[in-house]
């Protein structure tokens, strides 16, 4: 399976690594989150799901219901828990999108401390560089421009300076355990 760092087969997995499920349950889990990632639709979620399962990294057992269709619920396999520690472990590279970091923030529980810190560290250096580049163009905002680039410039700070604020009490809290 390539590694790419926003594909939603790694996020399947990392869903069925908590407990099996069907792919109206991971597209339900989703859809719950569409303000933090976008969501797969149901044509992607099925055909991830059928490719997991003939990369060997799911099983579908077919779950008999009385007046109902057929449900089937997915599981993973060692090798799905395998290939998703990988994946989970790599660093999502500099510049990466706010999809990958939250990506892997979903799946914290796939991941060791130590990847979990180091992927927050990561996020935390390109938002701090991030709100230095927004704080060195104030000075060619604040004085002129429209009212929304205005807005939107403090609006990019206010959500730096939210986001490092959560990311410093989250590492803090990490390494008091």
């Amino acid at each position: 399976m390539a590694h790419s760092s926003l594909d939603v087969r790694y996020l399947i997995l990392g869903l069925l690594a908590q407990h099996p499920m069907s792919g109206y349950d991971v597209r339900r889990f989703l859809k719950a989150r569409s303000w933090l990632i976008s969501t797969p639709s149901f044509g992607s979620i099925y055909p991830a799901l059928r490719a997991l399962e003939q990369d060997g990294l799911v099983t579908v057992d077919v779950l008999s219901r009385p007046d109902r269709p057929p449900r089937k619920s997915y599981s993973i396999t060692e090798a799905g828990r395998r290939t998703l520690q990988v994946w989970a472990e790599q660093s999502a590279g500099p510049g990466a999108p706010l999809k990958a970091f939250l990506m892997r923030l979903i799946l914290a529980d796939s991941l060791s401390q130590a990847g979990l810190v180091a992927h927050l560290t990561e996020r935390r250096s390109q938002v701090a560089a991030h709100q230095a580049t927004i704080e060195d163009s104030h000075s060619s905002v604040e004085g002129g421009g429209d009212l929304g680039r205005r807005l939107t410039h403090s609006y990019e700070l206010a959500l730096a300076a939210a986001e490092l604020a959560w990311l410093d009490r989250t590492l803090s809290e990490l390494s008091g355990q």
